[in-house]
C-alpha cells in the first residue's frame, strides 16, 4: 500500500526552466538600450560562458554532488553552512560578472559597466518570475488528505527556500522538505532517498518518487528500491534509465497512484 509520495521541485512542481528563460530574456533585452544586439545571441553567449566558467572552478565537484546548476549560480546567494558553500558565496559575484562580461565580448561588445548592470539585473528578474505548472496545486490538493507528501530537492538550502518563498502556497502541502545541500548528498545517491523514508517512517515499498529528471529522480529512486514516476512534459526520449511509470503531466499521476492502491 502506498503511504507516501516524494516529489522533486524544479521542473516537476515549479516551472524553473521557464523562470530562467524569462529572466534571461528580460535581462538580455536591456542591452537594446545601448546597442543594436540581438538579445537571443547574447543569451546564447552568456549561457555558454556560464557553463564553461562554472565547470572551471574548484567548487564544481561539490555543485555536481549537491545538484546546483550554472544558472542557479547566476542568482543564488549561497548563504548556507559549510566550507563549500562559503567558497560558492565568495565566487558568486565574480562568476556572475565574468559570465556576462565574456558573453558580451563574444557578441562583440566590451562594456564593463553594462556587464555589471546585467549581472545585477538577472537575479532580480529571476526573483520576479516564479512559475508553477498549471496542474501542480490541483494534483496536490487531491493527494494531500490521503498521503504523506515529502519534497525532495537538490540544491542550496537557501536558494531552494527562496524559490519556495516566491511561491508561498507550495510548502504547506508537504510534511517534510529535504534539500540535498543540507543533507550532504544529492539525488541520485540512494542515501538521501533512504533519509526521506525514515523521516516519514515508511518502507520503500510504501513510497513513490515523482520527478522530471531521469538521471537524478528516477535513477535515485531505482537505486533505493522506490517506485518511480517520470513526469515527461517535454516528450524526451528515454535514456539508459527506465522509470516504472511515465506520465505526460502531473494529472497523469492520479491514475498511477490509484492503480498502485489497488495492487
Amino acid at each position: 500500500m502506498i503511504k507516501a509520495i516524494l516529489f522533486d521541485l524544479d521542473d516537476t512542481l515549479l516551472w524553473d526552466n521557464k523562470s530562467v528563460n524569462e529572466a534571461f530574456r528580460a535581462t538580455c533585452e536591456q542591452v537594446l538600450d545601448k546597442y543594436s544586439l540581438n538579445p537571443i545571441v547574447l543569451e546564447e553567449k552568456v549561457r555558454e560562458n556560464a557553463r564553461r566558467l562554472y565547470a572551471s572552478y574548484n567548487t564544481y565537484d561539490f555543485t555536481q554532488k549537491i545538484g546546483i546548476n550554472p544558472f542557479e549560480g547566476l542568482w543564488g546567494n549561497f548563504i548556507d553552512e559549510g566550507e563549500s558553500f562559503r567558497k560558492l558565496k565568495e565566487l558568486a559575484p565574480e562568476y556572475r560578472k565574468e559570465a556576462w562580461t565574456l558573453g558580451l565580448k563574444d557578441a562583440g561588445i566590451d562594456d564593463s559597466q553594462l556587464s555589471y548592470e546585467l549581472a545585477e539585473t538577472f537575479p532580480r528578474m529571476r526573483k520576479q518570475m516564479p512559475f508553477v505548472f498549471d496542474d501542480t496545486f490541483r494534483v496536490l490538493d487531491q493527494l494531500k488528505a490521503d498521503y504523506q507528501l515529502l519534497l525532495l530537492t537538490n540544491g542550496s538550502p537557501d536558494l531552494q527556500q527562496t524559490k519556495l518563498d516566491l511561491t508561498p502556497k507550495l510548502a504547506p502541502y508537504f510534511d517534510c522538505i529535504v534539500v540535498s545541500g543540507a543533507f550532504g548528498k544529492g539525488k541520485p545517491d540512494p542515501a538521501i532517498f533512504e533519509h526521506a523514508l525514515k523521516l516519514l517512517s515508511v518502507q520503500k515499498s510504501e513510497a513513490v518518487m515523482v520527478g522530471d529528471n531521469l538521471m537524478t529522480d528516477i535513477l535515485g529512486a531505482s537505486r533505493a528500491g522506490i517506485t518511480s514516476v517520470w513526469v515527461n512534459r517535454t516528450k524526451k526520449k528515454q535514456q539508459e534509465v527506465t522509470p516504472d511509470f511515465e506520465i505526460a503531466d502531473l494529472e497523469g499521476l492520479l491514475p498511477v497512484i490509484n492503480s498502485l492502491k489497488i495492487d
